[in-house]
């Protein structure tokens, strides 16, 4: 079988890994950063498309996965329940995501501190140059290094992030922090803020050891807020000594200032439940909320994987399910194909108008936010928002059910 290198051992990175090695290729991930990458917090809403692409890596999916909830409820500036919708869910994190695949893959597959600096590529296969000055060479390389894809920039310059105009602040809190009334009215639930122009959500998170006792649990949130490019925005990316860290600003090096005055706007504008979460996260952090679309995801040998190829705005809650349903059409690809060009090419035919309608759909979810950076009026309904936010793809036109007014 073939020699599948992979740049990026993320989440996707590790999905197309597992399901080539399980298909009987030989792969290696070169991941770049020198440790590892556990330990991060950030939640994950699960579908179906997802559970499935685990199994296919060899991931166990059992009820350790998440923390399920059944409803959906949207709170008012008073913490009232504005409406209801029941609609069980799953919701994990990246850390355990990431923990799962790591597993499933042999030790001696993932190199860590292993940074790709170029690649060059015949008829044969690719060869590429690390950071090192190492050569490793292979007949396919599969890019899944992100949203700033070092080897999307040498294949497809031209594909850059678009910034949407507004952040997000995100951040876990632990349960047990947490008021009585707070835990008691979120835990069960995927949860909503909607003040004017913006939107808070969140959702319980399995906690310390991937716990999802009660009680041991995490809160995961995200609270989008607009954000005017240029000025506001690196004002916002640069840390307390005024170091500016435009391609993303580490949770602690976040200025105090800026956590102080989301806190006080939490206080202000969103539920009393909410803003206890707020103040009581230890490390909030900012994303600056951007998206693209790729033309092309296959040159030859290379192909584009994930948030290397396309990345989505958040509120459709698919960056990881996408990642994996590339991983699974790629494998399909390559079981019929080969390990050639023309795999790749079949693989990009297939994924690059489902992704596009993806990254489009977010926008649309979005659109109310960005507008108001612009002054403009685009206002959406807690219903609408509650009904179209983080949905299973199968749900995706039929997103009128009834619903329980609180």
């Amino acid at each position: 079988m073939a020699r599948i290198l992979i740049s990026g051992g993320s989440l996707g990175g590790l999905m197309a890994a597992n399901i080539l090695l399980r298909a009987g290729h030989d792969v290696l991930v070169l991941e770049r950063s020198a440790r590892s990458l556990e330990g991060r917090g950030a939640g994950i809403v699960t579908h179906e498309n997802l559970r499935a692409a685990l199994r296919q890596c060899g991931a166990v999916v059992d009820h350790t996965l998440g923390v399920p909830v059944e409803s959906r409820v949207v709170l008012d500036a008073r913490g009232q329940a504005e409406c209801r919708w029941v609609h069980p869910q799953v919701l994990t994190s990246w850390g355990r995501l990431y923990s799962l695949l790591r597993a499933a893959l042999p030790a001696e597959r993932y190199r860590l501190g292993a940074q790709v600096a170029g690649v060059e590529q015949n008829e044969a296969g690719v060869a590429v140059r690390l950071a090192s000055g190492e050569m490793v060479s292979g007949e396919l390389l599969i890019a899944c290094d992100g949203i700033r894809s070092g080897v999307r920039a040498q294949f497809a310059p031209k594909v850059l992030p678009l910034y949407a105009n507004y952040i997000a602040w995100r951040g876990v809190c632990d349960e047990a922090s947490l008021s009585r009334h707070a835990r008691d009215t979120l835990f069960g639930h995927f949860g909503f803020g909607l003040p004017d122009g913006e939107q808070m959500i969140g959702y319980p998170v399995a906690g310390a050891d991937d716990s999802i006792e009660p009680g041991q649990r995490r809160w995961n949130f995200v609270w989008y807020r607009p954000a005017a490019p240029g000025a506001e925005l690196a004002a916002l990316m640069s840390d307390g000594d005024g170091v500016h860290h435009p391609e993303g600003i580490a949770p602690q090096q976040v200025s105090w200032r800026h956590v102080a005055a989301m806190r006080q706007a939490a206080r202000d504008k969103l539920a009393p439940q909410f803003a206890e979460i707020a103040e009581k996260t230890a490390v909030p952090f900012l994303q600056p909320i951007y998206d693209f679309i790729s033309d092309e995801l296959a040159f030859g040998r290379v192909a584009l994987l994930g948030d290397a190829a396309f990345v989505a705005r958040p509120h459709v809650g698919m960056g990881v399910a996408k990642a994996g349903d590339d991983a699974v059409v790629l494998a399909a690809c390559i079981a019929e194909l080969g390990a050639t060009p023309q795999a790749l090419r079949r693989y990009a035919a297939m994924r690059q108008p489902v992704c596009a309608s993806v990254v489009q759909r977010a926008r649309r979810l979005g659109a109310y936010i960005e507008a108001r950076q612009r002054g403009a009026s685009a206002l959406r309904s807690p219903i609408e928002v509650m009904h179209q936010t983080a949905i299973d793809p199968s749900l995706f036109g039929n997103e009128n059910p009834a619903t329980q007014a609180a």
